[in-house]
């Protein structure tokens, strides 16, 4: 991906307004990295999503070079200019359009189907939104509402043209789903390699592990029990609660060279408005 400059072009809008739910869920790396987990989880339950994602990226080879670019897509889709983000968007889409293969169910897939990217887009949505709501601070349900239709108008940008609105649709989603989830060995294989990832310094190993039980927890409970999740890996009352004092902290962590912080700078905010009270 080529590098972005999230302070250009001056006064330039993003995709979604400064005032959205989007630009206070994506300013925090805690909750996003608990949220994306969740996502790849329930990517990886759907047969052809998870052959695409297995086969076409490089999760098992280098896990975090792939969540670095993983991340850094999704500032770009929120915090960027739009003529940059579309940009962006325009290349994922081109190198979907030649993904294609048979999941290990037999079924065809290509990247760039509608039902798929509907999927993955939702999923990544579900897990954003229900990690704020769940270990930052709780949603409304109209805030909720609001995060899935900002979610969708990006969303149709990469294709996903029916994309949950609301969370009473992604829901109604979930349901559909669910009978085509299947547990696979690929899901243990991806939790564990996350597990041995260097992500964060030695010192902060014991919170990766930490985050990554988060990410469990917040994987529904029906489609867990489904996945063969052991739904002891997730976290205990107290463990939750230490989750929750890391991640309100990070969201009041200023970092000023960070993408939320330089295109509150593009668009002639102070660098901390995200931040204030």
């Amino acid at each position: 991906m080529a590098k972005i400059d999230f302070g250009h072009p001056l006064a330039e809008q993003a995709l979604l307004p400064a005032h959205s739910i989007s630009w206070q869920v994506f300013k925090n790396p805690v909750s996003l990295f608990i949220g994306g987990v969740a996502a790849v989880i329930l990517e990886l339950a759907e047969p052809r999503v998870r052959a695409g994602v297995w086969e076409h990226t490089s999760f098992r080879t280098d896990p975090v070079t792939r969540l670095q670019r993983t991340g850094m897509a999704a500032m770009v889709s929120v915090y960027a200019a739009r003529s940059q983000a579309e940009r962006m968007i325009a290349g994922v889409n081109r190198r979907h359009a030649r993904i294609t293969g048979l999941a290990d169910d037999g079924q065809a897939y290509a990247a760039d189907a509608p039902e798929l990217l509907n999927w993955v887009h939702a999923t990544a949505t579900y897990g954003f939104t229900e990690a704020r709501h769940r270990f930052v601070r709780p949603l409304s349900q109209a805030a909720r509402d609001r995060a899935w239709a900002e979610a969708a108008v990006v969303g149709r940008l990469y294709g996903a043209t029916g994309a949950p609105t609301s969370q009473r649709q992604w829901e109604a989603q979930l349901r559909t789903m669910a009978p085509r989830l299947r547990p696979s060995p690929v899901i243990a294989e991806f939790l564990e390699i996350l597990r041995q990832a260097e992500l964060l310094p030695p010192p902060g190993r014991p919170l990766q592990q930490l985050l990554i039980r988060a990410a469990i927890e917040l994987t529904p409970p029906d489609v867990a029990g489904a996945l063969g999740l052991d739904r002891r890996r997730g976290l205990t009352p107290l463990e939750a609660r230490v989750v929750c004092a890391i991640a309100r902290g990070a969201d009041r962590l200023l970092l000023s060279n960070a993408p939320p912080a330089q295109a509150c700078r593009r668009l002639g905010l102070p660098a901390d408005w995200l931040y204030s009270p």
